[in-house]
């Protein structure tokens, strides 16, 4: 049998397993009627549905007027003319007024900050076109920015709604020329303290080693002093970027071997010639939808990989190329590369809300945003500029005991820090993800298996253990027991991949 390979898969086999697959992994899930209705279209229309996700109405448009862009803004200059009077004056008094003017600001822009975790989680539980959040977590964690650093919640909405517009644009024309303009990515990696004659290389060194070539990979330190003398003067003034030409070194640089006089849109360009980039991408690409490779790359992902970041090339980083030829590929669908990867907190939560029929628990966002981060995923805080670390990384004693509370709340209502197992289970219709099935025991406990954990080759154990239980319950099937049901499948370890 040939091995998998960027081939198309073949249309006959794709199916409702395959369906959901294609859902989980370009979405958080779906439900059994989104699934059928996926599977009922076909491989290539469900593909260019799930794609061309701009076609599907927004019900909730982003827009930047329903947060406040004045929190954080600089002190104007009469302002910044008082305080330092007061200072020289020592104007205890005034400086102190000043102080808590200041503070008071970093309050309600904390809370600012809160109020967008719980924004973006609603999005994502509730957008009808779940690839383009998808795609916005992904550049969220690979153009990494955290709000710790930057202290300013309108530059880090400004920042996500550019990488949503973006999602699946041009790699180098929209994301990385974009991410050099960027007022929270500048900010964050000190590029506003980059100056002609004192250069600071942190946003040249990152976007190179993290966000185009890989660490090691055709650069030199050389290289990443030069390129930050690219980027002297670009800065921002309150919301929007701005280019400062005074502290701008404008003289000939040397950079991969080349000399001019270089500015950021050359240093980028200079960049795209590099033959490390398509395949640095695509392998991260590679590992959030496909198979986050715990033990390492296969000579079958890597012969993968290599022609997929060929069509990435080809067709001059769009990024849409890419993602459609992955989600049509059969080595996409794979066995090998199903039930891989480990959720993130984010798409543990938000599958278990989008697939579970659950009460709208969106109520409780501060609840859910709070879980998330002791998961190790908060929301526009990524821990480092490498982004988060996936995979193995989701999981010790401490998240696992937090992911199984979590589960449990959004199923029966019970918070973590304990009430009755059914606490608010009253309020859910677990009953109804039954639909039209069959209420025998075993067909049950099989259906909710396979539909579940996205496997039609459930164990055996898995199964009796499940029916253990509904003896112990009469053998009855009812709203209360299919709810004990899901707690305990959710509390599976395949219950944990995607």
């Amino acid at each position: 049998m040939a091995r998998s390979t960027l081939k198309k898969l073949d249309a006959s086999k794709f199916d409702e397993w395959k369906a959901q697959h294609l859902l989980n992994r370009a979405g958080f899930g779906g439900t059994e009627r989104q699934i059928s209705i996926l599977a009922k279209m076909g491989l290539d229309k469900a593909v260019e549905y799930i794609v061309e996700y701009t076609k599907v109405k927004d019900p909730s448009p982003v827009r930047a007027e329903d947060f406040d862009s004045d929190i954080m803004h600089p002190m104007s200059q009469s302002e910044r003319q008082m305080a330092r009077s007061a200072r020289q004056g020592g104007d205890e008094a005034l400086l102190e007024t000043f102080r808590q003017e200041r503070q008071r600001r970093q309050r309600a822009d904390r809370q600012q900050i809160a109020e967008m975790e719980e924004w973006w989680l609603k999005r994502l539980i509730e957008t009808p076109r779940p690839l383009e959040e998808k795609l916005t977590l992904f550049w969220h964690g690979h153009f990494a920015t955290g709000y710790r650093t930057i202290e300013n919640s309108f530059h880090m909405y400004q920042q996500n709604a550019f990488f949503r517009t973006y999602a699946m644009g041009n790699f180098k024309e929209d994301l990385v020329r974009g991410i050099v303009h960027d007022p929270a990515m500048i900010q964050y990696l000190n590029n506003h303290q980059n100056r002609k004659g004192s250069p600071n290389e942190n946003l040249a060194r990152e976007l190179m080693e993290l966000f185009t070539l890989g660490e090691g990979e055709g650069y030199t330190e050389d290289d990443i002093k030069e390129g930050a003398r690219t980027l002297t003067g670009y800065t921002f003034e309150d919301d929007a970027f701005s280019f400062h030409s005074r502290q701008h070194d404008d003289g000939v640089k040397n950079i991969f071997g080349r000399r001019g006089q270089f500015d950021a849109d050359d240093f980028v360009d200079l960049i795209f010639t590099r033959p490390s980039v398509s395949k640095f991408v695509i392998w991260k690409f590679y590992r959030f939808f496909i198979n986050d490779l715990p033990y390492g790359p296969t000579p079958e992902s890597t012969k993968y990989v290599g022609q997929l970041a060929s069509v990435f090339k080809r067709s001059n980083w769009n990024i849409k190329s890419v993602v459609k030829a992955m989600l049509l590929s059969e080595h996409f669908y794979d066995e090998k590369n199903v039930r891989t990867i480990i959720k993130s907190p984010v798409q543990l939560i938000v599958q278990a809300m989008r697939t579970l029929n659950l009460p709208d628990r969106k109520k409780l966002l501060r609840t859910l945003s709070l879980a998330s981060n002791l998961m190790g995923q908060k929301l526009f805080a990524p821990p480092s500029v490498k982004g988060w670390d996936g995979g193995r990384a989701w999981i010790s004693t401490s998240t696992m005991f937090m992911r199984q509370n979590t589960l449990l709340f959004l199923i029966t209502g019970q918070r973590p820090d304990g009430y009755a197992w059914n606490a608010d289970s009253s309020n859910y219709d677990a009953y109804a993800l039954l639909g039209s099935n069959t209420k025998n025991p075993k067909q049950t406990v099989r259906y909710l298996l396979r539909t579940l954990l996205c496997n039609p080759n459930i164990q055996q154990e898995r199964q009796e253990a499940l029916l253990d239980y509904l003896k112990t319950q009469r053998n009855v099937v009812d709203n209360r027991t299919v709810t004990g049901l899901l707690t305990l499948i959710t509390a599976m370890p395949e219950y944990q991949l995607s």
